[in-house]
């Protein structure tokens, strides 16, 4: 499997990054990140985020969004209320600022899917491997749209999101959670699929070896710091590559 750009992580001493495909027998799941990685939806989260926090008084940019992406979206309520307006928010009045922010998204067109990820899913099936999806996000009518897009591949029982964990990313929970739904296989077991930084963190928390893919407009070197095994351009390139 031919590499963007790689670590010397542990993971990537242990399975040998190189020859991935040549390993697939060895692992049992691939557990993909949504937003960024499945669905081009980032640029609507980004206007979402920006315009719901400008009503409550917040300043937050699209940088933002990418920078927070993973992490429960209460969580990064909480944090930007406490550092600029000084407020200790509940996690119920964050959420009632969440849901204006899950408004705002699904009045925006709806996203599509990424070149390469049925291609890419089509492959992990045929190789015997399950498939999760593990994401930060408490959309509820995302949750939908998963099993409808992805129904040959997933169930409602092979999704994590918001409402799964206490801790979301950076912590390791999401993909605990998600090898736990995939049987409670073992961490070297799983393969994480993930394009944000707090979301690679979690990954390589978790103890999967962790493909980032840089789908938006971070640089390489941001994604990179987090210690990822591999980093992609593209979902489709991460295809090509096995």
């Amino acid at each position: 499997m031919e590499k963007k750009k790689t670590n010397n992580t542990p993971c990537s001493s242990a399975y040998g990054i190189s020859n991935i495909a040549d390993r697939i027998p060895t692992f049992k799941a691939v557990l993909f990140d949504m937003d960024g990685i499945l669905y081009n939806s980032m640029p609507n989260h980004a206007v979402a985020w920006v315009r719901a926090m400008k009503d409550f008084g917040m300043h937050f940019t699209p940088e933002d969004s990418y920078a927070t992406e993973g992490a429960r979206g209460v969580d990064t309520i909480r944090v930007f209320a406490k550092k600029q307006l000084g407020k200790d928010l509940t996690e119920e009045e964050a959420q009632k600022i969440y849901d204006v922010k899950t408004r705002y998204f699904h009045e925006l067109p709806v996203a599509p899917i990424f070149d390469g990820v049925v291609d890419l899913m089509r492959k992990i099936k045929s190789a015997g491997l399950q498939i999760c999806i593990v994401t930060g996000s408490g959309q509820r009518p995302l949750f939908k749209r998963l099993v409808d897009d992805f129904g040959e591949f997933i169930d409602e029982e092979h999704i994590v999101t918001a409402y799964d964990v206490k801790r979301g990313k950076p912590n390791p929970d999401p993909y605990l959670m998600g090898l736990k739904k995939c049987g409670g296989i073992k961490p070297a077991e799983g393969v994480v699929v993930e394009n944000a930084p707090l979301g690679v963190r979690a990954g390589v928390a978790a103890g999967c070896c962790t493909l980032a893919v840089n789908s938006g407009p971070l640089p390489d070197e941001v994604l990179l710091a987090e210690h990822p095994d591999a980093l992609f351009s593209s979902i489709r390139e991460l295809n090509d590559s096995l």
